[in-house]
């Protein structure tokens, strides 16, 4: 079995290229296909995949252990391989037909989706027809199949349920959409579906999976018992706390030869504003990485108890999650301030590591104040629901 420290220091050793290549993932809003081989030869598309098929299926912590290492060398790479793998997890919770369809004779096969349910469905003979378009697909160019929502409706047109469905990706046509100021190598286009047959057994009720009601008959699977809603927000802390670590990186190493200008400082280390901001990113780093880490243990260690999180539980996930992500925003504008101007110049990695944070981190399900909103109201005995998505 591979280990998680293994499956690190494969994306580890992938750093070098995917710096090498981030001007142009940028420049062509695409990982470049040379970066997306090599990923998938490290097998870290496969971090969800069962075993069955040939994947690796290892745990939440995993995920973003990976995610992070990626994200130091380019933040939407490290991205795209996130919801890539997310995605081939959502694929492992439908039954056992839907996901043969998928991994069967390509184990490799990488799912993109948007749970939205921009579309519509109607009911036929032995399944749906779906029409729709969804808008962010992360990874649209180089997914094999894609989940997306729909609305399921009765015979009098009205909704009765919202599902996920899994849909070739040659039955899909793509519109570029994605003209961004950060995140800009994902891809996040727009795909679209033109009367599209998903048969029945492609159908998983969301409802139910937020409960922890999913149509897998592989219950013997750890990772296909983790729980819906925390693994869907958490897995986007992932890439930010790399990020994190790339500027920290970035920024205490130039400080001992940056000067701070208009002052006497001939190096910002030697300043103790420069020392106590610096200290304070890094606390703030490390902070997220402790409640990351706590939360995805949440997920694995119930997905491996055979146990479904209740309400607070989940909800706290959430909430780690937006604690995550609004830690590593801070860290980061503070070493922005200490670098100064120079972070701005097109040819320093520190803007576009600013500019892909600040993106990922406006994600609606990461959204910090939503999922404190969430949380207190679960800690509080509030039964008021802000959001399905708990």
């Amino acid at each position: 079995m591979t280990t998680r420290e293994e499956l690190v220091a494969r994306a580890e050793a992938l750093q070098p290229l995917l710096r090498a290549h981030a001007a142009a993932t940028e420049t062509n809003r695409r990982v470049p296909d040379e970066v997306i081989d090599a990923i998938a030869e490290a097998g870290l598309f496969q971090l969800t995949t069962p075993r069955r098929y040939g994947g690796l299926q290892t745990e939440l912590r995993t995920v973003l252990d990976v995610s992070a290492a990626l994200a130091e060398g380019d933040g939407s790479t490290s991205w795209v391989v996130t919801l890539v793998n997310v995605c081939n997890w959502l694929t492992s919770l439908f039954p056992g037909k839907a996901q043969d369809d998928v991994f069967g004779d390509n184990p490799g096969a990488r799912v993109t989706g948007v749970l939205s349910p921009t579309s519509t469905a109607t009911r036929t003979d032995g399944g749906w027809r779906v029409s729709g378009r969804w808008y962010y697909n992360s990874g649209s160019w180089h997914s094999d199949w894609a989940v997306l929502g729909v609305p399921l409706t009765d015979n009098d047109g009205a909704v009765v349920d919202q599902a996920l469905v899994l849909v070739p990706r040659t039955d899909l046509t793509l519109e570029e959409t994605w003209f961004v100021a950060g995140m800009k190598g994902t891809a996040s286009n727009c795909l679209i579906a033109e009367d599209v047959f998903v048969p029945e057994h492609r159908v998983m009720s969301v409802p139910a999976a937020i409960e922890g009601r999913y149509p897998t008959e592989h219950t013997d699977e750890v990772l296909s018992r983790a729980a819906f809603v925390p693994v869907l927000a958490l897995v986007l802390a992932g890439p930010q706390l790399g990020l994190g670590r790339a500027a920290l990186k970035f920024v205490t190493e130039k400080a001992a030869k940056k000067p701070i200008s208009y002052t006497f400082y001939e190096s910002q280390a030697d300043s103790v504003a420069v020392q106590l901001q610096i200290a304070d990113a890094a606390m703030r780093i490390d902070t997220a990485h402790l409640h990351a880490w706590r939360a995805a243990a949440d997920i694995d260690e119930a997905a491996a108890r055979g146990e479904y999180p209740d309400v607070l539980r989940r909800a706290r996930v959430r909430a780690d999650t937006g604690w995550v992500i609004s830690n590593v925003l801070q860290a980061i504008d503070t070493l922005v301030s200490v670098h100064g101007a120079a972070t701005f110049a097109d040819v320093n990695p520190l803007q576009r590591i600013w500019r892909d944070a600040n993106t990922a981190g406006r994600h609606a399900v990461a959204a910090p104040t939503v999922a404190a909103e969430v949380y207190g109201k679960a800690l509080l005995g509030i039964d008021e629901n802000i959001t399905p998505l708990v």
